[in-house]
């Protein structure tokens, strides 16, 4: 199963976060299928590649609620209209 999650890098005390789409079995740092966006909780930047969101999230990927969370304030769900079932989130 395929995830989007959020994967660390930057600098000590000041983290910048990847939006990549993973293998469920990997680890946080461990290697990506595709790097799909990135935030940054300092200056609150997102960006992200939509059409390759769109294209894991059409294959069964499922985002992590923080990635949810993120991609619903960038109003990306609203845009494109795509159903997911986090009422749990």
């Amino acid at each position: 199963m395929v995830k989007l999650r959020l994967k660390r890098c930057g600098r000590k005390q000041r983290a910048i976060y990847q939006i990549v789409a993973i293998d469920v079995r990997s680890r946080r740092e461990g290697r990506d299928l595709q790097k799909v966006g990135f935030y940054d909780p300092i200056k609150k930047q997102t960006y992200s590649n939509v059409p390759a969101i769109l294209d894991f999230l059409q294959k069964g990927a499922q985002p992590t609620g923080i990635v949810y969370s993120i991609l619903r304030k960038a109003e990306f769900f609203r845009e494109f209209q795509v159903s997911l079932d986090f009422s749990k989130f």
